[in-house]
């Protein structure tokens, strides 16, 4: 698992790297191979403790790869160019959200979360409407699945701070699935303002190291 989060580290690095000279086979090996590591971490860990006599954390391990999975297919999408495939990227990756979501609420029941998460919760949410207040206007026909998407993973990001203080997970994984929670929305920050308000190479500098980090932890959490 190690030898795959650096490897997952490195290709990140050369996808930056390709993202800065525009050199495209470069930026479509790196993006396969650095989401193909972080879907191997997952699966690494969770076969490491399929065998939990917890069944809510196994659910939570299948609920995981099964996000990890449709990352790597969003990630595939988004190598294309042109809407159809961002909207195909954006459909996988808010399916992702979703399964983190229904994951996280095997080990820490969705009745909880406000009680758990406290006004904490307004972080995300907050965050949320800045976002779409900001983006309305430039957002044309994809208002709804954008809208759908963004209060997902706000939803999401919530769920993982309510984990923090109530599920029965170890310590590290508390830690782990709020960072990569919290490392995913600001990713998708950066993609959103590359789509939407203005297509520059910082936004990858930041937006993508923080993609593959949210993605690891993700993975690292089905390690206990």
């Amino acid at each position: 698992m190690i030898a795959l989060t650096v490897a997952c580290a490195v290709a990140c690095v050369a996808l930056v790297a390709a993202e800065r000279l525009e050199a495209r086979p470069m930026r479509a090996a790196a993006k396969l191979a650095a989401s193909a590591a972080f879907v191997a971490v997952g699966l690494l860990a969770y076969a490491a403790n399929r065998h939990t006599d917890d069944p809510s954390r196994a659910q939570l391990g299948h609920a995981i790869v099964t996000g990890l999975l449709l990352g790597a297919i969003g990630d595939a999408c988004l190598l294309r160019a042109g809407k159809r495939w961002f909207l195909a990227g954006l459909v996988a990756f808010l399916l992702g959200h979703l399964a983190y979501v229904a994951g996280i609420a095997m080990v820490e029941p969705a009745e909880l979360w406000p009680a758990d998460a406290g006004w904490l919760a307004a972080l995300p949410i907050c965050a949320g409407l800045a976002a779409l207040a900001l983006l309305w206007p430039r957002l044309g026909s994809l208002r709804l699945p954008v809208v759908a998407y963004v209060a997902t993973i706000s939803v999401m990001v919530v769920a993982a701070i309510a984990c923090t203080r109530g599920a029965a997970l170890p310590q590290p994984s508390r830690g782990r699935l709020l960072a990569g929670a919290a490392l995913f929305f600001v990713s998708d920050l950066s993609v959103a303002r590359d789509r939407f308000v203005a297509h520059t190479f910082t936004n990858k500098l930041w937006g993508l190291p923080a993609y593959y980090a949210g993605q690891l932890l993700f993975a690292w959490t089905l390690a206990g």
